[in-house]
């Protein structure tokens, strides 16, 4: 949940900045009104839009911080948001409103009204993310045994309560005599691999298993 937190934070100031870098050039068009090229006013024009930016960055990363932790902000922050961001509305669509071309009022409309949009969500945001993380850190997720799980506690029962005697012959006969397919070779060596006997008495089971093989084989 905290890496969906970070993801959804990242990508809403990642957009909240390519929006407002895009709409520099707009407010310094709109500062400059017709001043030469590199000319002092047309120089100073390009510190209007990130003045402007940076205030609006600084309140909503500070309204971020404090909706984590649950704090109420002030009435002014709020003002001081809606005047950052209703300035650079303005400042982006007045020469397409004065020119009374629409395609160029929506095209500077949609970085502005996006903004906006985002700088009221991020907050939200993060406060439901937040939210739901407290939460999914309250509920204990109900496990259900699987089939191989009752199996292997069952099998664990039964060797525990095998545990409680001596392992004798019959039973590393039997052990073996379960294990082998048509396909396997007795060997000393196998038997200690499938039934875990001693190597001394590994000797003795596959040549008593190989005359049950011989015995089954020659009845059949």
């Amino acid at each position: 949940m905290e890496r969906v937190r970070i993801q959804v934070d990242r990508l809403c100031w990642v957009g909240i900045t390519l929006g407002l870098a895009f709409t520099m050039t707009n407010v310094q068009h709109f500062a400059a009104a017709g001043s030469p090229a590199w000319s002092l006013p047309w120089l100073a024009a390009w510190l209007l839009d990130p003045t402007v930016s940076l205030v609006l960055i600084a309140i909503l990363r500070a309204e971020q911080v404090t909706a984590r932790y649950g704090v109420a902000m002030g009435p002014w922050v709020r003002r001081a948001k809606w005047f950052t961001l209703g300035a650079t509305y303005v400042m982006n669509t007045w020469s397409s409103f004065a020119t009374g071309s629409w395609s160029g009022i929506v095209l500077h409309s949609v970085p502005p009204l996006l903004v906006f949009m985002a700088a009221e969500a991020v907050t939200d945001l993060r406060d439901r993310l937040t939210l739901v993380a407290s939460i999914a850190g309250t509920q204990t997720p109900e496990v259900t045994p699987a089939p191989e799980t009752a199996a292997a506690a069952n099998a664990t029962k039964d060797s525990a309560s095998a545990a409680g005697r001596r392992k004798l012959f019959a039973d590393y006969l039997a052990d073996a005599r379960r294990a082998w397919t048509p396909d396997v070779e007795v060997t000393p060596a196998w038997v200690r691999k499938t039934t875990g006997c001693s190597r001394g008495l590994s000797s003795r089971l596959a040549s008593a298993l190989t005359a049950e093989i011989t015995e089954q084989e020659g009845s059949s």
